[in-house]
């Protein structure tokens, strides 16, 4: 089974993608981590995608493409797709790819989310560069302010595409190319599964659950 998980960033992709896969036994495939991953390598890929990524624009079509194909290929027993495909070009390619090898999109996860509420949970997010554990000033407080809870001496950050002025720049770039990617795929005939993000994760997580219960049935 492969799932695509749309949304925009912040709209708890990463959190409801955990989930799926343990339920589903999926495989998660993030194009945020991969990319992030292979900037931290300092790999060719992510020397290149990393001033694209910091200013919160869209890494170029023919480098995630090819990376996130390859994950695909390389998963066992199906996926779940998080942060990608973020063009039409993108969609567009990865049917082709797909039909290559003679598999398909079973269905698309669209979660859906006010500006406003993004803004506030981006912002105040902020992480462990350590062991990658996320927390936020308001909602999910470590219990030694600015420290991780399982790395005790290892200080919180803030992630560069998590400031203010990032955050509304990949809005922007969200509403202005990613969300046409839903247009695309209500035209080409997929199932898409609409589902209110500004909820409570384990409601979230029962919709998500009972829409893919449906499928997996069939």
């Amino acid at each position: 089974m492969i799932i695509v998980l749309l949304g925009p960033p912040g709209a708890g992709k990463g959190t409801q993608c955990k989930r799926i896969i343990e339920k589903y036994n999926l495989t998660h495939l993030s194009s945020g981590d991969i990319l992030r991953k292979e900037r931290s390598d300092g790999s060719e890929l992510g020397k290149k995608a990393q001033s694209f990524m910091d200013s919160g624009q869209l890494v170029p079509d023919d480098v995630i493409i090819s990376m996130m194909v390859s994950a695909i290929n390389a998963s066992d027993g199906g996926c779940v797709l998080d942060g990608f495909p973020r063009t039409t070009v993108q969609a567009v390619e990865l049917d082709k790819a797909l039909d290559s090898e003679n598999k398909k999109i079973d269905a698309i996860v669209n979660l859906q989310i006010e500006d406003a509420v993004i803004e506030n949970r981006l912002t105040g997010r902020r992480s462990c560069p350590a062991c990658g554990e996320v927390y936020h000033l308001e909602t999910l407080k470590p219990k030694k302010d600015g420290f991780c809870d399982k790395c005790s001496d290892q200080e919180l950050v803030q992630r560069p595409d998590d400031k203010p002025e990032v955050v509304k720049n990949r809005l922007v770039t969200y509403h202005a190319q990613t969300a046409a990617v839903v247009g695309y795929y209500k035209k080409s005939g997929y199932k898409i599964f609409n589902v209110n993000a500004d909820n409570e994760i384990d409601k979230i997580t029962a919709e998500v659950f009972s829409m893919l219960d449906g499928l997996v049935a069939v």
